[in-house]
């Protein structure tokens, strides 16, 4: 591919110490993700799957390697640069939808868009397009307390995708839904990742999900691999 990668982790090693002993998680670990593309990491708990996402959220710097996000090399900037490129070019949904509860589906989805600086309207308007592609036009007043849990994960994605990011990281994204309602919500993230030319990091443990994206990965002796 010739686009530049909205994520490429370029030999990237993270230890952590444990009494007298080193546990190296990844291990010289290389990946790249394009624009549009949408990739499954399954892997067994306690392969590394937490901290590979916690890097490439920029959560967690690696001792070793290259973290790049849409092209610029982000180990060795500051707290500061570091917060905003996570605020402005990567959008996170995790398995719980961890919605403000005092705020409506509507103002939990424009309260990003304030911090980074939108106008008031325009941020609006954007929350109001996404719910609404998210079949939630109806539900824009309504607080957390008053959503279904699929409603709620809908909302949660609106969120993660308010700011436009290039990157979006998923954690069990409808691990907490009953079957059809992930499916549902499911089928909504892949159109709506697709239709803002994401590029989506996806960690699941449902084999059937994972199938349904462009490729599978997972987490092999501190190397991400295909699976």
């Amino acid at each position: 591919m010739s686009e530049t990668p909205v994520l490429s982790l370029e030999g990237v090693t993270r230890r952590f110490r444990s009494g007298d002993e080193t546990l190296e998680i990844l291990k010289g670990a290389s990946f790249d993700l394009y624009p549009g593309e949408i990739v499954a990491l399954v892997a067994p708990s306690g392969t590394g799957k937490s901290t590979l996402l916690h890097i490439a959220g920029l959560l967690e710097s690696p001792q070793e390697g290259a973290v790049r996000v849409a092209g610029r090399e982000t180990r060795t900037l500051s707290d500061t640069l570091r917060t905003q490129i996570r605020r402005d070019e990567i959008g996170f949904v995790y398995q719980f939808h961890h919605l403000l509860a005092e705020f409506s589906s509507l103002e939990n989805v424009v309260l990003p868009q304030h911090v980074a600086g939108v106008a008031p309207r325009e941020a609006k308007a954007r929350a109001t397009d996404l719910l609404t592609r998210f079949g939630l036009a109806h539900r824009l007043q309504n607080l957390p307390g008053k959503l279904s849990g699929g409603e709620k994960q809908r909302v949660a994605i609106a969120r993660a995708l308010a700011n436009r990011p290039r990157l979006l990281l998923a954690d069990e994204p409808t691990g907490n839904l009953d079957v059809h309602t992930s499916d549902a919500v499911f089928d909504e993230l892949l159109h709506a990742v697709r239709s803002e030319n994401v590029g989506a990091l996806i960690a699941t443990h449902n084999e059937e999900l994972a199938s349904r994206m462009d490729r599978v990965v997972t987490l092999r002796d501190g190397q991400i691999v295909a699976k």
